[in-house]
């Protein structure tokens, strides 16, 4: 645990940027990609963090606040369903990833994401197998990410009250594909994921 971050800081590499993102699994809503720098990932205040979905949503709330109220820079790229689906998930995932790191405020001597590395970064970068669990600095952008991708998601319930998103937050669940029978796909939903897909076409 840690093990990652300790060994660059103490070969005198940073600040380190963490890079995570949530809703790539989803079948709805954006794509959310957070990029966090932190002063110090070792700094007791921040013993909270963790993999986002080990806390809470109501204790994800507070970390969020943590975080931002004690991070170096946040940077979040937010990537509609409509651009998932005209670029796929994955080159969206990595263009945003690049976006979220060049919009930091401060440039970090490394960056580290969780599972796929950032082609084309212009920067060193590692990616970490179950890095939102193992390394600090990912763990507060799965926070950011998901947190900010919830509240888009509440605020999309509002508009689209016949989905349930605010529960399910655009994933593939018993309600969901319920939902999305009995009342066809709306503009926020991906057409390209298989499940949407196969609805259109028997429309």
């Amino acid at each position: 645990m840690k093990v990652i971050e300790q060994l660059l800081i103490q070969s005198g590499i940073s600040p380190i940027a963490g890079v995570d993102e949530a809703g790539r699994g989803a079948c709805a809503g954006p794509l959310v990609i957070a990029a966090v720098v932190l002063k110090d990932p070792f700094a007791p205040e921040l013993a909270p963090v963790r993999d986002s979905k080990e806390i809470s949503e109501g204790k994800r709330e507070e970390v969020f606040e943590l975080i931002e109220s004690i991070a170096s820079s946040i940077s979040v790229v937010i990537v509609p369903a409509a651009e998932v689906d005209a670029r796929g998930v994955h080159a969206a995932n990595l263009d945003g990833m690049r976006r979220a790191v060049n919009g930091l405020d401060v440039i970090p001597a490394y960056v580290l994401t969780d599972g796929y590395a950032i082609e084309g970064l212009g920067l060193p970068n590692l990616a970490v197998w179950k890095g939102d669990q193992v390394v600090v600095s990912i763990s507060a952008a799965s926070v950011i990410a998901k947190v900010t991708r919830d509240r888009i998601m509440r605020q999309m319930d509002t508009e689209f009250p016949l989905y349930g998103f605010a529960g399910h937050k655009g994933y593939i669940t018993a309600a969901h594909t319920q939902a999305l029978n009995e009342h066809g796909p709306c503009a926020q939903h991906r057409q390209s994921f298989s499940n949407v897909a196969a609805l259109i076409h028997k429309q």
